[in-house]
């Protein structure tokens, strides 16, 4: 009797375990004939009616497996996440210098860019679930370049949290149009990010009255919180764990002051 319990007793935990995991799908969407293919994750059990939906926008590497595994975070904590394909349907750079022909296309086409980055929070906003008062955008690198650029489109979105994005600021007039929170997380060493970026970027959201945060970490390069950049410094782009865990921990923060209360 007490083997048949133990056994009826695995299976009920295995059930829930089971209803308990986050789920996830793959998006397809257009931008007029390119295909792009996004990326969701969700958790059932804690994503309920009206949860906040986190747009995440990949480094220049495209959608991978580490925007994904973000996603899952999020799903985790009980946001619904949605990442967007800036690149179109199988565009995935595997060297740095495809990557960066790629990020150009978009850094100097800063129309066309936002126009992918609201094709992708429109896909989030689609989801079920979601509550359009609670959403918010985040990116790594390349990514975080372009939840700012969401921002300065004028997105209705709560916040942005942009981690060792690029910080230049080509029409400082587009800060007005900024309605979001911003929290730039970024390493006090990146040598890919010029003072003079930092301050343009700071006069911009100053002049506009925009509501921001930035937070520095000491020892910290370009890249700090992706394990694939690897882990010598001198390169310029190294994972850093320390500021990667405190980075996530401040967007956590800032998430619960963003969506309290709504």
């Amino acid at each position: 009797m007490r083997y048949v319990f133990a056994v009826l007793f695995a299976s009920l935990v295995s059930l829930h375990t089971a209803t308990a995991e986050v789920q996830t799908k793959t998006v397809q969407y257009t931008d007029g004939d390119v295909t792009l293919e996004g990326f969701v994750a969700w958790d059932p059990e804690k994503a309920e009616a009206n949860a906040p939906g986190v747009l995440v926008v990949h480094q220049w590497m495209g959608l991978t497996d580490y925007e994904k595994g973000r996603c899952k975070q999020l799903a985790e904590l009980g946001y619904v996440a949605f990442a967007a394909d800036i690149y179109g349907k199988g565009i995935r750079p595997d060297n740095r210098q495809d990557a960066a022909k790629q990020a150009g296309v978009y850094k100097n086409d800063r129309e066309l860019y936002r126009r992918r980055l609201n094709l992708g929070l429109d896909q989030l906003l689609k989801i079920e679930n979601v509550s359009a008062d609670k959403v918010a955008a985040i990116g790594y690198c390349f990514g975080g370049t372009g939840a700012l650029e969401l921002a300065r489109s004028g997105a209705k979105i709560g916040g942005v949290v942009s981690f060792h994005g690029g910080l230049d600021s080509p029409t400082p007039a587009d800060g007005k149009n900024i309605e979001a929170k911003l929290l730039i997380c970024h390493g006090a060493d990146d040598p890919f990010v010029p003072a003079d970026d930092i301050e343009a970027f700071k006069a911009e959201l100053n002049a506009a009255d925009v509501d921001w945060q930035m937070v520095y970490y000491s020892g910290a390069v370009h890249s700090f919180t992706q394990p694939m950049a690897g882990n010598d410094n001198s390169a310029g782009a190294a994972y850093n764990p320390r500021a990667d865990k405190r980075s996530w921990n401040a967007m956590r923060v800032f998430f619960t002051e963003l969506f309290a209360g709504k």
